[in-house]
């Protein structure tokens, strides 16, 4: 039994869904989303609440049924309060800069990286050291965030890199000096 699949979730006041067959639509302050989902799971939406159910015990129904429920519940956050991510470079010369919509990276190779920014995202650099990624689609950010950091990963000697803000980074001791 999936708890995930199984929870009711509530749509704040701002929020409206509406459903055409399988495809969610959700539309709040900060937007609107839209998303077909499988046929296998029944979504309905009674006034205040969103119920997603399971039309068999598959092991495909049953293994997306709490997959589903989740996204529709990062589709309401998206719609009302938005998502945000965090990065911080760690090194001698790291760092962004934004200028319209791209991000320029210096991550210790012999040319700058250019990245362009997807539609739906917004970003703001508070220092030249840290990059403040936010939108409303949660896979659509935390990938271009993952995207980022994938150009200089954090390493465990000395803790170089790109990493996520907060994230900790196991370091590793380096080789002994031989007598």
């Amino acid at each position: 039994m999936s708890r995930i699949g199984n929870r009711v979730l509530q749509i704040p006041a701002g929020v409206t869904c509406t459903l055409d067959g399988n495809v969610l639509t959700v539309k709040g302050p900060k937007g609107e989303l839209k998303k077909e989902f499988n046929r296998n799971i029944e979504i309905e939406i009674k006034e205040t609440e969103i119920v997603c159910k399971r039309n068999s015990d598959a092991k495909f129904t049953k293994s997306i049924h709490g997959t589903t429920n989740a996204l529709i519940s990062n589709m309401i956050k998206g719609v009302s309060e938005g998502f945000t991510q965090e990065l911080e470079t760690v090194g001698v010369g790291y760092r962004f800069s934004v200028s319209g919509n791209k991000i320029t990276v210096n991550a210790g190779y012999s040319h700058p990286i250019i990245m362009e920014v997807p539609a739906g995202i917004t970003v703001e650099s508070p220092s030249n050291t840290e990059l403040k990624l936010s939108g409303i689609d949660n896979q659509k950010l935390s990938e271009f965030a993952a995207n980022i950091r994938k150009i200089r990963k954090p390493e465990p000697y000395k803790g170089k890199g790109i990493r996520y803000k907060g994230e900790y980074i196991r370091r590793k001791e380096g080789k002994k000096a031989a007598k």
